[in-house]
Order: C-alpha cells, then structure tokens, then sequence
C-alpha cells in the first residue's frame, strides 16, 4: 500500500477479512508499521446473478495459477480442474489443489469479493460429464465446433438459466470422443470465433460473454 499504492497517513481503505466482511477503514503511519482502523462496516458486492462453473482442462506449468486468479476475479462461483486425453500437466501433485484454494482467497480479497470460489479436487472428462445434469445450462467452447457467432447463440442457450458450467480443453483441446461425449451429456458445443484461443484465455473470454449476457459485465 505505501510502496506500490503511494498511499498515505490518513486516506481511506477498503478492508476485506478472512470472514469476507468489508470495512471502510482509515491507513495509519503514525507508527514502525503500517496500521488500519476500521470504520464502519460496507455491503459486500452481490455475486453474478448467473452462477458460473468453469471447468478447465488442467494446462502446463503454472497456468491453473492464472486461470484461478482470473476467473476468481470475474465472478466465476466454482472452478473444477479436469484431466483428459490430451492433458500434459499435472493437477493431482502434493500442494497443487491447497495452492489455487490460496490463491483463489488471496484474489477474492483483492478484488472485493465476499466469498472465495470453491476450487474443487481434480475429476476426469467422464466425471464431469455426469455433473452436467446439475446445471441449468453447460457451453462446451471447442474448435471444431459449428462457427455461429456467440452472440447468436448465446440468447436461446441461456434462457433463465441461473447456473451454468463453462468447460475448457488443456492446451491440445478436447478429442472428438470428449467434446462428443460432454455434448450426448447436454452440454453446448460453441465457437469463440475465428481465432484458437490459449487454453488459459479462452475461459476468461466465455465466462466474460456469460456474464455480459446475463447483465454482470
């Protein structure tokens, strides 16, 4: 706050604590460390009307590290890492999941969030197909799929729904048996368009449609 921010003794804060209640607070530099003293208390800002699941196909490196950050930051309720036939990287080691469930707090408090979004235990593509039965609306963005602009789509797919599942492929994409199967489960096959966007991107941009869709964004 004093070395990034450049704030000072006496401006105005916005406190966020480990309960998810919101303060406005005062900064305090009148001592060795900086202190903060809480105002009064604030109404938290109300979730997406829309409920969002992402479901995202477990990538390389620390790009889940992005993606949950990201989608932490959007509004996204849930998120569900996947592995598939073409996933190369590794969702099950030791610390993997304890780490995006920090990161997932650490991004909600910073973003003005109340409530931290439930990072679940990695499950397989068969797994998450069954699960599709508990939304009200699931989208299956996939390259090969029919090029009908979202815009176009998106209107009859959502309807009132009030929770959806978004699912993503790791860097190789979903198989035609995977993207087949989410589909025989109920899901959407969508297009993002003409350009084959990164793994770690392409969620974000499907969870954005959603959301300014259903009046969030």
């Amino acid at each position: 706050m004093t070395v990034v921010l450049r704030l000072g003794h006496g401006e105005a804060l916005e406190i966020v604590d480990s309960a998810g209640a919101l303060f406005a607070a005062t900064l305090l530099l009148d001592g060795p460390a900086p202190r903060a003293r809480l105002e009064t208390a604030l109404a938290a800002p109300r979730p997406p009307a829309l409920r969002i699941t992402l479901a995202q196909g477990i990538p390389k490196g620390a790009k889940m590290d992005f993606v949950v950050e990201k989608a932490t930051e959007l509004g996204v309720a849930a998120i569900v890492p996947f592995a598939s036939e073409r996933t190369v990287g590794e969702g099950s080691r030791a610390g993997k999941l304890e780490r995006w469930r920090r990161l997932a707090k650490a991004a909600a408090q910073q973003c003005g969030r109340a409530d931290v979004p439930e990072i679940m235990a990695p499950v397989e593509v068969a797994t998450l197909a069954r699960s599709l039965a508990g939304y009200d609306v699931a989208l299956i963005p996939w390259e090969l799929a029919a090029a009908v602009p979202l815009r176009d789509r998106l209107p009859a797919i959502l309807g009132r729904a009030r929770s959806a599942l978004v699912a993503i492929g790791p860097e190789g994409g979903l198989s035609h048996a995977e993207a087949r199967e989410l589909e025989e489960a109920g899901g959407h096959l969508v297009s993002l368009g003409s350009r084959v966007f990164r793994t770690e991107t392409a969620g974000l941009v499907a969870c954005s449609a959603l959301l300014y869709e259903s009046g969030d964004v």
